[in-house]
């Protein structure tokens, strides 16, 4: 799939401010590049990580293939579009993507509900209900309270291995500490990240 056609539109009255970098990831720092300088190559290196992933998203909720890179499309332009938005301090480049593709999703079936009755006539009872939407948004709340109690660099390494979806031995490469520290704070973080869950969650 090719990136779509972006123009040079600017971002516009939107004031950005300027961010430490090294705490970021380099999915978040292509984001800004996007949002501050309209850089088209961290946009396709942008492109060529969360295109196929968000077509296969797309085709797990029932899209058929054609329609499913007509949606990544339209969501990677929408990202271009409203990159002056970003905020990395609210959300990473992943979360902030992909919900709006979640959105894209839920706005495509409510105005043109699926039917494939061949293929998979079970999706229908898979389609969001207002309740289900209401219960998700509460869950990654939740999530970012969670993540924001734990130490820095354990919830430095889940961010990067979950929403980036890094593997374990390139982010030691990026940090330069050894693999199994990785791993113990990937794997200490996430029994924390239990806990504050449980404490948050009514």
């Amino acid at each position: 799939m090719a990136p779509p056609l972006v123009d040079n539109v600017a971002v516009g009255a939107t004031v950005v401010s300027q961010q430490p970098m090294g705490d970021l990831s380099e999915l978040s720092r292509d984001m800004i590049a996007v949002r501050d300088s309209r850089d088209r190559a961290a946009f396709g290196r942008l492109f060529d990580h969360f295109a196929p992933r968000l077509k296969a998203m797309m085709l797990r909720g029932g899209l058929r293939d054609g329609t499913a890179e007509d949606v990544v499309q339209d969501v990677m332009l929408a990202v271009w579009h409203k990159a002056g938005q970003f905020d990395p301090h609210r959300a990473d480049a992943a979360g902030w993507i992909y919900g709006i593709a979640r959105n894209r999703r839920i706005d495509m079936a409510r105005r043109r509900p699926l039917a494939q009755p061949d293929e998979m006539p079970e999706l229908e009872s898979l389609e969001p209900d207002a309740d289900q939407i209401i219960a998700l948004q509460q869950e990654a709340r939740h999530l970012a309270e969670a993540l924001a109690r734990l130490a820095p660099e354990q919830a430095e390494a889940l961010r990067a291995a979950y929403f980036d979806d890094v593997p374990h031995s390139r982010i030691s490469e990026m940090t330069g500490l050894p693999l199994g520290t990785i791993k113990s704070r990937i794997r200490l973080g996430l029994e924390r990240l239990r806990h504050e869950l449980r404490k948050i969650a009514p």
